[in-house]
């Protein structure tokens, strides 16, 4: 029985009514904002292009936008390739194995802010990492992780690849898992060895997984904002500040709404950017 497309249609609507609300209308409002200087407390008057002219000669936008960058160089390939190992290693019928996925998931269930609270106290100069490196002799003072500028982002970005790798070793776990074994089968009797069924094998059919890992981390790297909030407020010295920081401080901190927005606009643009090239990329190679 053929279903009326009006019915269809009064199905779709609901949904379509919320995403038009309460993604696409504040979306759309943001980008006519960021062509004003609305700031809350004068009248918005039009000002074209000023704010994106602005940006590019804001030594804090280019700052934060450098930053952003790094953690999207850095966090994003060891959240693509760590967490294919961890699948690999728990995607096995062993005794206890429920446990270690469970530990590995857990702090995805986990508070981010309370984790970057407990990270922070890990961190200090007086912390845990600190007492195991004095007492261990591998440093003879105490390292600033969040206070040395040098050191700062890097100690973020940890906490960053902590938290996530669990979300998407079951991504991969899940993709392992719809790999027919038949294949494996044969490859044994070829006498092909383990790893290069995981080379060919394993990794070619998990390209749809790893497409997905990569669009999510990048877009998860370039709006980071928590840890950075919880851990550091964007320092020392502007070490740790990103792009989405900066917009935060921007529209609520100084109340410029208008250059916001247009940071706002700048950063959904290059977050499409680098998820079309990350799936360009996995295209070409398969």
């Amino acid at each position: 029985m053929k279903t009326h497309p009006l019915v269809a249609l009064a199905f779709l609507l609901p949904g379509c009514i919320v995403i038009g609300a309460m993604v696409l209308y504040p979306a759309l409002k943001a980008i006519a904002i960021s062509f004003t200087d609305f700031n809350l407390i004068n009248p918005a008057q039009w000002v074209g292009w000023r704010n994106y002219i602005a940006l590019w000669s804001d030594p804090f936008f280019l700052g934060a936008l450098k930053n952003t960058l790094l953690y999207l160089v850095v966090v994003v390939p060891v959240l693509v390739v760590l967490p294919i190992f961890l699948a690999l290693l728990v995607n096995r019928s062993i005794p206890g194995i429920r446990f270690f996925r469970a530990a590995i998931y857990l702090p995805v269930v986990t508070s981010l802010v309370i984790s970057a609270l407990v990270w922070k106290w890990v961190y200090e100069e007086k912390g845990l990492l600190n007492h195991f490196l004095l007492a261990s002799g591998l440093t003879d003072d105490p390292v600033g992780f969040l206070t040395d500028p040098a050191c700062a982002l890097f100690s973020v970005m940890a906490v960053t690849v902590w938290s996530g790798m669990g979300y998407y070793m079951v991504i991969y776990l899940a993709g392992l898992q719809a790999i027919p074994r038949h294949l494996y089968e044969v490859a044994e009797v070829e006498g092909v060895s383990a790893w290069q069924q995981t080379l060919h094998i394993t990794i070619p059919l998990l390209r749809p997984s790893i497409a997905v890992v990569a669009v999510m981390s990048s877009i998860g790297a370039m709006k980071v904002f928590e840890e950075v909030y919880v851990m550091t407020r964007g320092g020392p010295m502007d070490a740790t500040k990103t792009l989405v920081f900066l917009l935060y401080e921007s529209a609520f901190v100084e109340f410029e709404m208008g250059y916001a927005s247009a940071i706002g606009v700048v950063l959904f643009a290059l977050t499409g950017v680098f998820s079309l090239i990350n799936l360009r990329l996995l295209r070409q190679k398969r």
